[in-house]
């Protein structure tokens, strides 16, 4: 088996791949690519025929299929025993995965595993060289892990020189799904669960599921009115409310909004909750924190009402409205239904 590539940790549920792990096969494509090595993908699961046409189109060269029944669907130990005995005979250079609920189980487990280090929730990965300060070794071609840290208040750039695999999690909707090629085709290596799970690692059996799915899509929504601390109560947000639907467009809030108690968490925009690129993107009363920004800052374009004409926000907003949301926003709903007709 080939060594030293990018690989992918595929969610899979539902016969479908999750969006998350196709976000993160095209960042491994252009990674993978700059590296001048293989882009190489693992689905772990049961009923996996045909998921290869879902993952190849993104780029992938080699596709590693673990198929058991008993590894659908996820539990810890035995998806964490087949990476970690695979990656110790196909030593990948790079491991991606979601920042899901799997991903953050899954990813430390592997790494403590393997002594090899992971950063969580990166907004950026990149390739590049690094200089050692202290011994002055120099290195070339890390991946570079980058996300905010100390409070949000800088971005650092996280590197692994010595430890591979260099894993790293990434959230969903940070990174563009983009396919690389619908004709592309890969090799598929299927690998028998038996030689990388031990019985034992089959101690947990999952007797039913209940799985709630959210009632909130405001990742796929092409219009967001998006309220922060300033709109000041949950009152407020009724108004915002009426500007979505007006607009045809959902809500979404800031973490100090969400914190505060004027809103539900599942509409939480930024670090801490989901990435948005709407077409357009109306943030009233939002300072724009770094966490707030990393989740919207790809919108097409930004309206920001706010009553500080300093707010953060209004350096990276498209057009600036200065003024109190209260009486701003009625007027935005006035005149659009005026001239919309």
């Amino acid at each position: 088996m080939s060594q030293n590539n990018l690989i992918v940790y595929c969610e899979f549920e539902d016969g479908k791949i999750a969006d998350v792990s196709l976000e993160l096969l095209t960042k491994g494509r252009q990674l993978a690519s700059k590296l001048g090595v293989e882009l190489q993908a693992i689905v772990i699961g049961d009923k996996l025929d045909g998921v290869e046409e879902q993952i190849f189109p993104y780029g992938v060269d080699t596709l590693y299929k673990v198929e058991d029944k008993r590894l659908y669907p996820y539990t810890s130990n035995p998806h964490a025993a087949v990476l970690i005995n695979l990656f110790k005979e196909i030593k990948p250079q790079i491991c991606l995965m979601g920042a899901t609920c799997i991903g953050r189980d899954l990813g430390p487990r592997v790494s403590s595993c393997l002594h090899s280090g992971l950063t969580a929730d990166c907004t950026s990965l990149e390739i590049g060289p690094h200089k050692d300060p202290k011994t002055g070794k120099e290195y070339t071609d890390l991946l570079y892990q980058i996300r905010p840290a100390f409070g949000g208040n800088i971005v650092a750039t996280i590197v692994n020189p010595e430890c591979r695999p260099q894993m790293a999690t990434v959230r969903e909707g940070v990174m563009k799904k983009e396919v690389y090629d619908p004709n592309h085709q890969g090799q598929v290596i299927n690998l028998d669960a038996k030689d990388y799970v031990d019985d034992t690692d089959f101690v947990v059996e999952i007797i039913d599921r209940q799985i709630q799915k959210s009632k909130v899509n405001i990742k796929n929504s092409p219009i967001i009115v998006a309220g922060g601390y300033g709109v000041g109560s949950k009152e407020n947000f009724d108004l915002l409310f009426d500007l979505a639907k007006t607009l045809g467009g959902e809500v979404g809030a800031s973490r100090a909004a969400v914190d505060a108690g004027f809103i539900e968490h599942e509409r939480q925009i930024g670090q801490t909750g989901v990435t948005v690129r709407p077409k357009l993107y109306i943030a009233c009363g939002i300072s724009g924190q770094i966490q707030h920004i990393a989740g919207m800052q790809d919108s097409s374009i930004i309206i920001s009402i706010n009553n500080d004409p300093n707010a953060p926000i209004n350096t990276i907003a498209d057009y600036v409205i200065t003024g109190n949301m209260e009486d701003i926003v009625p007027k935005l709903i006035k005149y659009y239904k005026k001239n919309s007709k």
